[in-house]
């Protein structure tokens, strides 16, 4: 077995050119044109942004904080929590202030920024850099909600019942905050771990878990999946593969982003006009393929069990964990977004809810990166004042889900190319080599006779993820495996291994 160290990762000047190639196949926008570029500088550069509506109420009293990535500046959402005194009389608890960037203040629709946006769809991430929906001058400037500044904003306020349940007096208006800090998931989690954490990081975690709950309540499930992610080194030089754990503090954070979309899709209902994030219930033979493959890895999932209540229970530290959690991203796929209010879509669509958080759910909580959430924001602010929804909002709903689709295959496809390329260039220097895996994915394949399978083999050091094809025997779901690396190609961002076992044939990607 190989012990030779792939911490130093791949060079960035290495990758460089394929990165550049990548973008190119894929036609990931890059440069701003001009006219865009001098509408953002220009908005940028104006002291106060009143926006479409012409008071701001004033929170800057509220200190507000972010919580995001370690660098990031890209700041869409800041929040604010206390706790409501109990009264007989009074059901609420807790109280959410969620400020999100007011980015139609600095975009004029119909403009060349507004088109541009629509072209993108999305910001896309890579390992050397970002590719933003927005110029930075916006996303990492003026609409950023970075700390120490004042800053226009979309603030929500809600209010949760000592259970954690959304009531029903949401308030959405336009208002100028100032955040107090730039909190990073990390730091945040280690204070809750070592009890250093203040009253607002306690009360992040209490509302994170009610809401948590909460959503397994409804049928909802949650199921933390290491993630294959490219880590940069600090001076930027080089980057490595690894598989991250999702931090409770994430889950914590992202729970508050999740109470947002539920509200603004109540806004929109009752407003009769929407754009919603969708996702089908899974089939349910797809449900018995998974609690059978649960059986043969040796979790007991009782057959009185939901899927929900079954992930509450899973050992998440089993190696077997792998290879349930790669298969169970299955349920769960085909997700979009539905509009309605439209003269194409007039009512509002049934059973459109996302089964996963098991409610009707709405993006409006990244409008720096994710184009749709403008116009979800913009619902629900005209719903709140009582206005109509503006013409240029109900117009563009139509096309939303269909831009937003293409926008998502394109970052998709990018963050896929660059992991397959990294994978390539780490394991370059390994060819010949034996590295441990374990089987996450398998399936027969061929004549039933010849005992054959298809399978993705998970490696731990790098961290990558592989098809495999090979004897049935040594590919069964969950078991530990011994590849020797046969031949790389960054070219073609692929790579080919063997099994090292009798009658394994070569592994393709």
């Amino acid at each position: 077995m190989s012990k030779r160290a792939v911490q130093a990762g791949a060079a960035a000047d290495v990758l460089a050119p394929h990165l550049e190639r990548l973008r190119t196949e894929l036609e990931i926008p890059v440069d701003y044109p001009a006219d865009a570029l001098l509408e953002a500088e220009a908005a940028a550069a104006l002291e106060f942004h009143a926006g479409p509506d012409s008071v701001r109420q004033d929170l800057r009293d509220l200190p507000f904080v972010t919580l995001d990535p370690v660098g990031s500046r890209d700041l869409d959402q800041a929040f604010f929590l206390r706790r409501v005194a109990a009264a007989d009389a009074e059901p609420a608890r807790f109280e959410v202030f969620y400020a999100i960037a007011d980015v139609a203040s600095f975009v004029e629709p119909g403009g060349a920024l507004d088109a541009e946006t629509h072209r993108r769809a999305l910001t896309v991430y890579g390992p050397d850099g970002r590719f933003g929906l927005h110029p930075t001058v916006l996303s990492e400037g003026a609409a950023s909600l970075l700390p120490d500044v004042d800053r226009p904003a979309v603030v929500w306020r809600m209010r949760l019942d000592a259970s954690g349940e959304l009531l029903d007096d949401i308030d959405v208006r336009r208002s100028v905050v100032r955040s107090r800090a730039q909190l990073d998931y990390a730091s945040v989690q280690r204070q809750l771990d070592d009890g250093t954490a203040d009253e607002l990081l306690q009360l992040l975690a209490e509302v994170g878990q009610l809401r948590i709950d909460a959503q397994f309540t409804r049928g909802g499930a949650t199921l933390e999946v290491p993630d294959q992610e490219i880590e940069r080194s600090e001076d930027g030089t080089r980057y490595r593969l690894v598989l991250r754990e999702p931090l409770a503090s994430e889950e914590f954070n992202a729970q508050l982003s999740l109470l947002t979309g539920i509200a603004a899709a109540r806004m929109h209902r009752l407003a009769g006009v929407g754009i919603w994030r969708t996702l089908d219930e899974a089939r349910p033979e797809d449900v018995e393929r998974l609690r059978r493959v649960a059986t043969a890895l040796g979790f007991d999932w009782t057959p009185s069990s939901s899927y929900a209540e079954f992930v509450r229970t899973i050992d998440t530290s089993r190696p077997e964990y792998a290879a349930f959690a790669t298969e169970a991203t299955r349920l769960f796929r085909g997700a979009g977004y539905a509009a309605f209010g439209t003269p194409e879509h007039p009512e509002v669509p049934r059973g459109a809810s996302h089964s996963a958080i098991a409610a009707e759910y709405a993006h409006v909580t990244a409008p720096l990166r994710r184009l749709v959430d403008r116009y979800g924001t913009e619902i629900a602010l005209a719903f709140c004042a009582g206005r109509e929804v503006p013409s240029w909002v109900v117009d563009a709903l139509g096309a939303l889900p269909a831009e937003m689709a293409a926008g998502s295959q394109r970052a998709n496809a990018y963050e896929r190319g660059t992991v397959d390329l990294l994978e390539a260039v780490l394991l370059g220097p390994l060819v010949g080599e034996e590295l441990d895996g374990i089987v996450v994915e398998s399936s027969p394949t061929g004549e039933a006779t010849e005992r054959r399978a298809k399978a993705t083999v998970l490696l731990r050091d790098p961290a990558v993820r592989a098809r495999v094809v090979g004897d049935a025997s040594a590919l069964e779901l969950g078991a530990p495996v011994v590849v020797r690396v046969e031949s790389v190609d960054p070219d073609r961002r692929t790579v080919t291994l063997s099994v090292v076992s009798p009658g394994a044939s070569e592994l393709e990607r």
